[in-house]
């Protein structure tokens, strides 16, 4: 059974305690911590929103969240109303005074204990909401701020939004969450890679022919349609998702787990990305958008429709691209990158394809002789699978066929995992910020990406046309072909 640490007496304030991602993800997190009993029961969770409700609707509107997006098998009612009890509901404006001294009053009842300030509003709104924050008095010294991406949609709001934020918490006290860093698998990347010897010393470019990320939804925009055709794929997956991931596996070992020598190390392999210039990005990047299809057999139309307008919409929804860290360790090692929505499998992965045998002693026929290859799984099933060649059993021969060993996290420790949103609740709590992005690394994302963006912006093509249910448009298979490799078949 995995150990339960149990954290500080908490009050945590949540704005935009209404809105989708606080009833689908935080709530149901905090409702597992609880469960688990992790949470003290003492602490207090604040719903902070510009809707006139009661504590007693928002407590209702909890309890219907929870049975909606927690498992049933985890569902227990004395439980759920004693975790309700937890919560209460401030009417706050984060653009104007309104209930702001309600909410000072309530968190100097217990003026010493950690106080997580929750912005789970658009982005415009971090900046405003802090101010306020500030001018209220409301910042102690075991105060911290949650920022959910994206942090602004390019280098210069992204700035804008550091500095106003940064004008009343500290960098110790902000933390810029990516849900991504928080499951089980990524942060295993630590522990593949520098606890093990095995894998450390064959992780250069002398072994490794090249690197796949991709990250695969099978949903269109959903509700997110405004949101999104503002944003696409590259500013809401690329930018921090992947890169982040892409952070994880080619950086260097730390000197610690110390939260500032793992970023540090994160943010050089941020500045080693080889510019993508924008008479390449025709060979280096393929941006499409999805058209009506069937995804598990069930037709769905295209974004066009999704969006609601007949006219032509310039933004990606799939986005495939070539990076390139230009260090000794992975020089001559491309990182191919992949993310869209409508996709035929909601799936995330990583794949480490190693370089082919320079010489094989085995007969050609019948051997199909495949390089080795380390594939790690980030959902929908957390685990890793290593994958080499191994003989035949039986007599006659001497003959090859490629095998895996497989883990299976959750098989193996027999226990569920914790959502992602879960542990990065109680690191903020802790005042841990290893697994949150620090601000230079936020601005060198955007440095990288802001190119690529603008590229795009002064280009007169429409995204390229993909049936809903497929792997995105032909064009991302022919970009990766012509270095003679190929996507991750299992995938499709």
């Amino acid at each position: 059974m995995p150990k339960i640490i149990l954290v500080a007496s908490f009050d945590c304030v949540v704005f935009g305690a209404t809105g989708d991602l606080t009833l689908r993800k935080l709530l149901p997190a905090l409702y597992y911590r609880f469960l688990d009993g992790q949470m003290p029961g003492d602490s207090r969770i604040i719903a902070a929103a510009r809707s006139d409700l009661t504590d007693e609707s928002y407590r209702e509107r909890a309890a219907k969240a929870l049975h909606r997006h927690v498992a049933a098998v985890d569902l227990q009612e004395a439980a759920v109303d004693r975790f309700c009890e937890r919560l209460s509901y401030i009417r706050v404006d984060g653009t104007t005074d309104r209930g702001w001294d309600t909410l000072g009053a309530v968190l100097s009842e217990m003026p010493e204990r950690v106080r997580v300030f929750y912005l789970a509003t658009s982005p415009e709104l971090y900046g405003p909401i802090s101010a306020h924050i500030g001018r209220f008095g409301l910042v102690t010294p075991q105060s911290r701020v949650v920022l959910e991406k994206p942090i602004g949609h390019d280098l210069a709001s992204a700035r804008a939004i550091n500095d106003q934020v940064g004008e009343v918490f500290t960098e110790a006290q902000t933390f810029r969450i990516d849900h991504y860093l928080g499951k089980e698998t990524v942060q295993n990347l630590l522990a593949l890679r520098f606890a093990n010897s095995i894998f450390e010393r064959l992780w250069n470019t002398d072994v490794i022919d090249h690197v796949q990320i991709t990250v695969a939804e099978t949903v269109g925009v959903e509700g997110r349609a405004g949101y999104y055709d503002s944003s696409g794929a590259l500013r809401d997956m690329v930018q921090n998702h992947l890169l982040q991931l892409l952070c994880l596996l080619a950086m260097e070992p730390p000197i610690s787990l110390d939260a500032d020598a793992v970023r540090d190390e994160k943010l050089k392999v941020l500045r080693s990305l080889r510019p993508i210039e924008p008479h390449e990005a025709g060979a280096r990047m393929v941006r499409g958008q999805y058209t009506q299809g069937a995804v598990d057999g069930q037709p769905v139309l295209g974004y066009m429709h999704d969006l609601g307008t007949a006219e032509p919409s310039r933004t990606e929804t799939f986005v495939a691209l070539k990076a390139e860290v230009r260090t000794w360790r992975w020089a001559n090692v491309p990182f191919y990158l992949r993310t869209g929505k409508r996709l035929p499998q909601k799936v995330s992965e990583i794949v480490i394809q190693y370089r082919a045998l320079p010489f094989s002693i085995f007969p050609a026929d019948g051997t199909d002789l495949q390089p080795n290859r380390l594939i790690i799984r980030l959902q929908p099933e957390e685990g890793m699978r290593l994958e080499m060649m191994t003989k035949e059993p039986g007599p006659g021969g001497l003959r090859l066929r490629r095998t895996g060993l497989d883990i299976s996290f959750e098989k193996a420790f027999g226990t569920r995992y914790a959502d992602a949103y879960e542990r990065l609740l109680m690191d903020t709590v802790r005042g841990n910020t290893t697994l949150f992005m620090r601000r230079d690394e936020v601005e060198a994302a955007w440095a990288w990406v802001e190119p690529l963006i603008e590229a795009w912006s002064s280009s007169s093509d429409l995204p390229r046309p993909y049936a809903a249910g497929s792997w995105g448009p032909t064009a991302s298979i022919a970009m990766i072909a012509r270095d003679g490799r190929t996507w991750h078949e299992e995938l499709g």
